[in-house]
């Protein structure tokens, strides 16, 4: 396997399982050390357990807590003297009908998918500024950004800020040599996606490669966009999505 992530210390939000956990075991095996969050402090420590404690940090707590945010740093550069790389991955779902969407849930969806990736993405730049050699942030979108999704207005509303978020800080980190960048997975086959027993023959019915994705097709496309394959790729968001929104049916 190639070690793209040699000697790279990075931080990821939401790694307790899923996508998160499936981008931190990549890349580890390729060489990183990372600092992992989840606010589920079980999870996370059982994921830490399975990634090999010298290879990880677990720092469990709301990922939107600028608190939290300042811990996964610090202990980062305590641990290890640096900070290369910052994944904003932490996220929530609550679907509503768009009247009778609360306001409790439409801040607790904000909170957790955009004051996270915001002042992740802040705090970690700093940092690498600091550093004065650069970095790469990639952060956590999602085709209903590009696509428009029933009951879930307040979800797509945060994740196409998110994008946004990528492109806007072009302006200022690139300066920096530090690139950011966004990722915009479709269905994917997780913990909770396959709770629901339909999930994935209505997945594979409509997207069309034919099936969802796994956590480790959409980890592959994260590696490469915070590697230095990438190193000339920043603003962006790659969808993963099976092709589903160039077609784009509803599920039933």
């Amino acid at each position: 396997m190639s070690q793209r992530f040699k000697n790279k210390i990075g931080i990821i939000t939401g790694a307790g399982q899923g996508i998160g956990l499936a981008i931190a075991q990549r890349m580890i095996a390729e060489g990183a050390r990372l600092v992992i969050n989840d606010v589920d402090s079980k999870i996370l420590k059982k994921a830490c357990e399975a990634l090999g404690e010298v290879n990880c940090i677990a720092v469990p707590g709301d990922a939107s807590d600028l608190k939290v945010i300042d811990n996964m740093v610090t202990s980062a550069i305590a641990k290890w003297g640096k900070l290369d790389v910052a994944i904003g991955n932490a996220g929530i779902t609550v679907f509503g009908d768009f009247f009778g969407y609360t306001e409790e849930h439409f801040n607790q969806v904000m909170r957790t998918n955009l004051n996270a990736s915001f002042f992740l993405s802040q705090r970690a730049a700093k940092e690498m500024i600091k550093q004065g050699s650069g970095g790469s942030i990639l952060l956590m979108s999602s085709v209903t950004a590009h696509q428009a999704h029933r009951n879930l207005s307040a979800y797509a509303m945060s994740k196409a800020a998110i994008e946004m978020l990528a492109k806007n800080a072009v302006i200022d980190l690139s300066p920096h040599h530090i690139r950011i960048n966004a990722i915009a997975p479709g269905a994917t086959l997780t913990e909770r996606t396959q709770m629901d027993s339909g999930y994935k023959k209505t997945w594979s019915s409509i997207t069309p490669l034919g099936k969802p994705a796994s956590t480790g097709e959409v980890a592959s496309a994260a590696l490469f966009l915070l590697s230095d394959e990438a190193t000339h790729v920043t603003g962006q968001t790659l969808v993963v999505d099976g092709g589903w929104t160039s077609v784009s049916p509803q599920p039933d």
